[in-house]
């Protein structure tokens, strides 16, 4: 048998065992979108945090209030409070939309690639994510309602990085180094305080889109 026939076969023994115990059709082109959206909405958020005069004036200092610092500003934890809460609905529509995206997408790579999207692989995968994320998100609703939300941007970074490092193992190995990306922004968001929405809008905006463009040449076509 020749060497490239050996080669070939090999090829096609490993692509096998890599089909049967990994999810290989994520989209690259959702994580593309998914970049999109965070930067949509930290345009969105920039806008409700800079224009809106109750927020944008720097507020004095008063004995009766917990100020929180955002980058330049004192916000009292009353008016803090109200953002936040319009910052939550921003997070949740991008959430859902690049879910949604991701869904879709990666249903129709799988059948150009016929792989079930909807096996043990995909569900062992969707199971190591959902655990760092919901214990994540909990754990960042119960820093909301104590009104600890200069910390709520670097958690989500890293919970969401820990997840991706943890999905790594069913799916591509870009995943995982994506994830370590992610846990390592949000530790240097956790030394800023006060400028969680740039990077938010790095982690999940610009990180999102280098590797879906990353993974969109390397697998999509």
């Amino acid at each position: 048998m020749e060497e490239k026939e050996i080669h070939d076969e090999l090829s096609a023994i490993r692509n096998l065992m890599e089909r049967s115990s990994k999810f290989i059709s994520l989209s690259g082109l959702s994580g593309i979108l998914a970049g999109v959206y965070a930067l949509i909405g930290a345009g969105f958020a920039y806008k409700i945090m800079n224009d809106d005069p109750t927020y944008a004036t720097i507020k004095k200092f008063r004995g009766d209030m917990q100020p929180t610092r955002y980058g330049s500003l004192w916000i009292n934890n009353e008016d803090y409070s109200s953002l936040a809460i319009k910052l939550f609905i921003i997070a949740a529509i991008v959430f859902l939309a690049s879910i949604a995206t991701a869904i879709v997408l990666s249903n129709r790579q799988a059948k150009r690639k016929g792989q079930s999207m909807w096996g043990k692989v995909s569900q062992s995968l969707l199971f190591s994510m959902a655990v760092p994320l919901v214990a994540g998100g909990l754990l960042i609703m119960i820093f909301l309602y104590h009104h600890h939300y200069g910390i709520a941007s670097s958690s989500s970074l890293i919970f969401y990085g820990l997840a991706l490092v943890s999905a790594g193992n069913f799916t591509f190995n870009m995943v995982k180094y994506l994830g370590l990306c992610e846990i390592a922004l949000g530790l240097i968001a956790a030394c800023l305080p006060g400028y969680g929405l740039l990077f938010w809008a790095l982690g999940f905006g610009v990180l999102h889109i280098i590797y879906g463009s990353m993974m969109y040449l390397k697998y999509d076509r």
